[in-house]
């Protein structure tokens, strides 16, 4: 059998940056095992398949290891393969999934996630993630990932997380966000998933279901732009609407072919 595949580069407008998802269109599901497998085969953070529905379509995400609840980055690359590759005109997508539905709208090169808000609360934390930050954050909080906040954009470039010791707890489907305000953006961030085969994320659009109501509570303004200051640098535009969130970014194709299973 063979399938199409796609490789985009999401939340960028240049190849190499942002973050990297392989994505699958399908026109049926395949088991389970085969869609894990080929997401280990295609060894970047997250695989998307997706499968047509009379009013959109269905889709579901894979890292290497686990099938995740929500994944951002992976559904912009693939309404960026629905609106450029596939010859859909419609200015707006829908998507169903595990987090319920998911629209994503084409204005020009931006495309612009509509997820529902995941606003963290202050939480205890497993002193192993304390311990593998050699800066004490300011604030603890959780929703589905620990977001630790700190005083500085520069310390959020600067840390390098003791990953042994990361890698000692499961936080599946979680991860680790840490986050400061911006110098020249209203607030930065990078997210780290222990276990993982991708250790750092480089582009966490999910992670932004909490960091934007987070941040505009504290800035006190919807609209925010905020950068993911992982090695390959992500640009995304936020937009606070309460229980959902708008998360715009472009996407650049990196590769198209097909795959033989």
């Amino acid at each position: 059998m063979q399938l199409p595949i796609f490789q985009v580069d999401a939340f960028t407008d240049t190849v190499f940056g942002g973050n990297p998802a392989a994505v699958c269109p399908l026109e049926h599901w395949l088991s389970d095992d085969v869609m894990q497998r080929i997401a280990i085969e295609n060894s970047v953070a997250e695989t998307a398949f997706f499968i047509p529905l009379k009013d959109g379509f269905e889709i579901r995400w894979f890292t290497p290891e686990i099938e995740m609840d929500l994944c951002g980055h992976a559904t912009l690359a693939t309404a960026h393969v629905i609106a450029r590759h596939l010859n859909y005109s419609l200015p707006s997508i829908k998507f169903q999934s595990k987090s319920g539905e998911l629209m994503v709208t084409v204005e020009n090169e931006l495309l612009t996630l509509n997820f529902p808000s995941r606003k963290p609360v202050p939480s205890d934390i497993p002193q192993i993630i304390l311990d593998a930050f050699w800066v004490k954050p300011v604030e603890v909080l959780k929703s589905r990932d620990y977001v630790l906040v700190f005083e500085t954009e520069e310390t959020i470039r600067r840390l390098k997380p003791n990953q042994s010791l990361l890698n000692q707890i499961n936080l599946d489907p979680g991860g680790v966000v840490i986050t400061a305000r911006g110098d020249e953006v209203d607030f930065v961030s990078r997210y780290f998933t222990p276990q993982a085969s991708i250790f750092e994320d480089p582009v966490t659009g999910s992670a932004h279901c909490s960091l934007i109501p987070y941040w505009s509570e504290k800035l006190g303004k919807d609209s925010m732009l905020a950068l993911q200051v992982s090695p390959r640098v992500g640009k995304l535009f936020c937009k606070n609407l309460g229980e959902r969130v708008l998360i715009s970014g472009e996407a650049i194709t990196y590769l198209k072919g097909s795959i033989t299973i």
